[in-house]
């Protein structure tokens, strides 16, 4: 008995901690300064000679939406009135095998990796926050399975949003 009531006058001690702790972080911008308020981010460019359509679309429309749902920034069209500004370029993307079958030695697995080089620059205070920086992620998908490709493809696509908002945050 003596146990149970020590713990219950530990709860809400450790409730109270855990709100206050809550209310100190935040992934929600709260490590932006505060003159970055709106970001554009134009197209990425394509520069790997892949030739698959919409990635470059795809890059941009995920990592738009990951800033809009994660952020407190506003997304500004006009790269002139944007306090701070993402680019990025696709440039490079293969296709190789990845696991080779021990009777056929034919592969079994392809891999799918992409790299995308971005800058992203505060253009208020005419800085640089990082600069052609690589982003690189990786997947694997069964030989000849088509829609295994392009779920390959978007978990890389993922990957690299991913680690380039969390770059564009952690930054600051």
């Amino acid at each position: 008995m003596f146990r149970i009531k020590g713990l219950m006058g530990f709860l809400p001690v450790f409730l109270g901690l855990v709100l206050f702790l809550q209310g100190c972080y935040s992934f929600t911008g709260a490590s932006i300064p505060p003159h970055i308020k709106t970001v554009a981010v134009p197209t990425f460019k394509e520069q790997s000679g892949a030739g698959v359509a919409q990635l470059s679309a795809e890059f941009t429309e995920k990592l738009i939406d990951t800033i809009e749902l994660q952020s407190s920034l506003s997304i500004e069209s006009d790269i002139n009135r944007a306090d701070a500004v993402l680019e990025a370029a696709i440039v490079s993307f293969s296709d190789e095998p990845s696991q080779i079958g021990s009777e056929t030695e034919r592969a079994i697995t392809n891999r799918i990796t992409i790299v995308v080089r971005a800058s992203f620059t505060d253009r208020v205070e005419n800085k640089a926050f990082f600069t052609n920086t690589p982003f690189t992620g990786f997947d694997d998908y069964n030989i000849g399975d088509f829609a295994g490709k392009e779920e390959a493809i978007d978990t890389v696509v993922d990957q690299i949003v991913d680690d380039l908002f969390n770059r564009m945050i952690s930054n600051w």
